[in-house]
């Protein structure tokens, strides 16, 4: 094909597709302006799956599906649990010996032995209080330390969210006269119920000396550390919705009861500690048993006593202020 041919080619071509020459006076229409970001349409998401990556498929099928997936997998591994935990419990109930077999665990020599020989091994009356302060004081003692950590971890946690608290509260105004200062939110005061401080100043003592002598006589009747605790602290509850939290602050403080929770847990531990060492030794202890039925028997079982009861009242006088918004 000549070179004139090719021309008329190109000439011919351009004109079909509008790229011929322009007349000089031609007004070229404007170009379309670029699209910005925020007016560009948004891809759809499954569309933007199939121009992803490998990660970035995986993180939007985790937008998409995963929640759902995941959410039934939850419920299906914690059904499975339930199943698991449930078989392992009836497995264990049918390996069980019969009602009154002679291989049930009540009827073993253990129970024999604190029945019969808990009085004289321990020199308590009370067998159950035998049982818990000597056969078994280390698992007491774990839980009179449990009640302790409790209650110094409320004390850590609301003592912190208290002083938050009042950090983040508004600093106090001028009053209108001019001369004070007040909060803008001052704390309610108590209501003053003469009935209740009545009925508080003859029910104290007499619920304050119910306690001691429950705890006291923990080893010669029903009663011990935990009940003779229980009432204890029932006074000093009494106390602060009678005559206020403040006047209660005056003879027991979060400093008294760290300083009397700890030293009773530590004089419990070396107690005990010393009873541990000589038993299984087999050494001969220096703490006289006493007779069976005086109030000065029962070996360590009487201080032992006091040492749990003053932790049990302490711990749920604790708890009872700071739950109700009050200082310990």
């Amino acid at each position: 094909m000549s070179e004139e041919l090719k021309a008329v080619w190109l000439r011919f071509f351009n004109w079909v597709v509008g790229n011929g020459p322009r007349p000089e006076n031609e007004v070229m229409p404007p170009e379309p302006p670029p699209d910005l970001p925020f007016t560009q349409k948004p891809k759809d998401k499954y569309s933007r799956f199939h121009e992803a990556t490998l990660k970035e498929r995986y993180e939007q099928w985790l937008e998409i599906h995963g929640l759902h997936v995941f959410s039934n997998l939850y419920s299906g591994l914690s059904v499975l649990t339930c199943i698991v935990i449930v078989a392992l419990l009836l497995a264990t109930v049918a390996e069980l010996p019969p009602f009154g077999h002679e291989r049930n665990p009540a009827n073993n020599e253990v129970i024999r032995r604190y029945v019969e020989h808990g009085g004289h091994e321990t020199g308590a009356q009370n067998i159950v209080a035998g049982l818990i302060l000597d056969y078994r004081a280390f698992d007491t003692f774990g839980e009179s330390a449990v009640l302790f950590t409790a209650a110094v971890s409320v004390l850590m946690l609301l003592g912190k969210s208290r002083r938050n608290k009042l950090n983040d509260s508004p600093q106090p105004v001028a009053h209108e006269k001019g001369q004070d200062f007040l909060p803008l939110a001052p704390p309610l005061l108590r209501k003053d119920d003469a009935i209740l401080r009545g009925v508080a100043t003859l029910s104290i003592p007499a619920i304050l000396m119910l306690g001691c002598v429950v705890v006291i006589n923990g080893h010669l009747s029903p009663g011990g550390g935990f009940s003779g605790g229980a009432i204890l602290s029932t006074a000093l509850i009494l106390a602060a919705n009678a005559f206020g939290f403040e006047r209660v602050r005056e003879f027991f403080n979060e400093r008294t009861f760290i300083i009397s929770s700890s030293s009773a847990l530590m004089i419990y531990a070396c107690s005990k500690g010393y009873s541990f060492f000589t038993g299984a030794n087999h050494f001969h202890s220096i703490i006289p048993k006493g007779t069976v039925g005086n109030i000065l028997s029962g070996g360590l079982i009487l201080p032992l006593n006091i040492c749990v009861g003053l932790i049990v009242a302490g711990t749920l006088y604790s708890f009872y202020a700071l739950f109700s918004n009050q200082e310990v």
